[in-house]
């Protein structure tokens, strides 16, 4: 690994890791869970700010555990809803608040249960089932679950709010919010669909796919600044992207990683660059800002394309797949990589090798 990339290795395959929000600095804490071992953990991490450290203490800042607690079954989301408190779902298909104690000293902080929905996803025999993702805007929660079942929660109150107990014949993988009132999901099948959650009918506003070969969508996000931007990462390692403000045929698919994506993030600061991780063991960096709006216009020669260019460079199949400037941020290891998030100039990322790494100094 180069001299920008900080590791730090534990007996624990780490299934999700996310920052606790920060707000004009670099975090200094991140929150990892585990999967797939016999105990489990949610684990709280200290990553020292740079700017505080000595020159020759710089390339030995590595992430230090600070905190851990047991968790009982797999850690299937992570997602902080405050700068403090934070949503984390099981493969028990239960979901728990947490917070975050002692925040005035980063490297002494602890973690504190607030609520628990206990039984949020579960088959129809009664038996448990895996809680796969979390939306959540500003204090409003949805989870979706392998029962196809949807979930709205309130982040204050143990009682739910709303139950679409049939969403989906198949199992549901990955959930974005659109709008307030508007929830995309993505199922094993490919099938995406768009709730309207103002209507009392439990039936999507629309239905479309992934591709046209039922590949199952793994991870979906929508661009910070254009909500109708939405991408999707699928089971075969590619990309689709969709403006759905003109209809749901993908505008553009791309040949990405060779294995599943795992998840996908653009920048929360310069949406211009994307993120993504794969189950290959690779992680890249996808860089637009090279791709100015007047070399992009002055190539094109069909109005509607110059329009999509107007908007995001994404939206022009021809840009996307010519253009784009993707690099690697570190040498592919031999386990997937699960998880990742983003923080100004700082990455963290969580494998199967049972590792955590924290980029740092990302070129923006």
């Amino acid at each position: 690994m180069g001299d920008n990339v900080h590791g730090a290795f534990l007996s624990q395959k780490i299934g999700k890791v996310r920052w606790k929000t920060e707000f004009g600095v670099d975090a200094e804490t991140f929150v990892t869970g585990s999967w797939d071992n016999e105990e489990n953990q949610l684990i709280l991490w200290y990553y020292p700010p740079l700017s505080e450290l000595q020159e020759e203490e710089y390339l030995d800042a590595y992430p230090q555990v600070v905190y851990e607690q047991q968790f009982e079954g797999d850690v299937t989301e992570l997602k902080f809803v405050t700068n403090n408190k934070f949503l984390v779902s099981s493969s028990f298909g239960r979901v728990q608040l947490f917070d975050i104690l002692d925040r005035t000293q980063a490297a002494k902080a602890k973690l504190r249960e607030v609520i628990t929905w206990d039984t949020c996803h579960y088959f129809k025999t009664g038996e448990r089932s895996s809680c796969t993702g979390i939306a959540t805007f500003e204090e409003d929660v949805a989870t979706i679950g392998e029962d196809g079942r949807i979930n709205l929660l309130s982040l204050h109150s143990e009682r739910l709010v709303r139950v679409i107990d049939e969403a989906d014949t198949s199992s549901l993988r990955c959930t974005c919010f659109l709008k307030h009132n508007e929830l995309l999901t993505g199922n094993l099948r490919g099938h995406m669909k768009i709730w309207d959650l103002r209507s009392h009918e439990d039936k999507p506003e629309s239905t479309f796919m992934l591709s046209g070969d039922q590949i199952g969508a793994t991870c979906v996000i929508h661009h910070p600044t254009q909500r109708h931007l939405v991408l999707a990462g699928g089971e075969d390692g590619a990309l689709t992207v969709w403006d759905l403000r003109h209809n749901t045929f993908p505008v553009t698919v791309l040949t990405a990683h060779s294995q599943s994506v795992s998840e996908l993030q653009f920048h929360p600061d310069r949406p211009e660059h994307l993120f993504t991780c794969s189950a290959n063991g690779e992680i890249w960096h996808w860089n637009t800002s090279s791709i100015s709006r007047n070399s992009a216009i002055g190539s094109a020669s069909d109005m509607s394309v110059i329009a999509g260019i107007e908007d995001n460079p994404w939206l022009n199949p021809d840009v996307a797949k010519n253009r784009m400037e993707v690099y690697a941020l570190m040498p592919a290891i031999s386990q997937p990589i699960n998880s990742f998030d983003l923080n100004r100039t700082r990455l963290v990322c969580g494998c199967d090798n049972e590792a955590v790494y924290v980029i740092k100094n990302l070129m923006l």
